[in-house]
């Protein structure tokens, strides 16, 4: 009976947040599902679940033995909970629907075009790392901030 109930309390709690998030690259770090914060901030950034279409984040959630070249595995619950979650936040938009080449963010044709004038060496300076690392530039990229005025590019 526990089993069965799970789901539907799981489905509770994913639609208990504004749908507009679902539509939205931002979310606020408050309304993030506290297992997804927890297992996924751990190693990296908690993504807003609204980067990705929901086809994408099943992908990645059934393959967290090999998540970009690391055993990311979670026990089956917390696969199902955080799935549950990223799946009813995932986008929706036009922008969102398609997903983008290994179900990165990085390579999604949104992300392409916002950093299109920025420069291959600048992804390569020490202070950034990589593309994937949205902290280096969006400072309150933890929070859901992703505001244009608020970036700040490292020497």
């Amino acid at each position: 009976m526990h089993d069965v109930c799970l789901p539907a309390a799981l489905l509770a709690l994913a639609c208990a947040l504004p749908a507009a998030w679902a539509d939205s690259r931002q979310m606020p770090e408050s309304s993030m599902l506290p297992a997804y914060k927890q297992e996924c901030a751990g190693c990296h950034m908690a993504y807003p679940p609204g980067m990705l279409p929901a086809s994408s984040w099943s992908r990645m959630m059934k393959g967290l033995d090999q998540h970009y070249g690391t055993d990311a595995s979670l026990d089956p619950a917390m696969v199902r909970q955080i799935s549950v979650w990223l799946e009813a936040h995932a986008g929706t938009y036009k922008r969102v629907r398609e997903a983008p080449p290994q179900d990165r963010i990085t390579q999604s044709a949104w992300f392409e075009r916002k950093h299109r004038e920025i420069e291959p060496a600048v992804w390569k300076r020490a202070s950034i790392g990589s593309r994937a690392n949205c902290m280096a530039c969006h400072t309150r990229a933890d929070q859901g901030d992703f505001d244009d005025d608020r970036v700040r590019i490292p020497k």
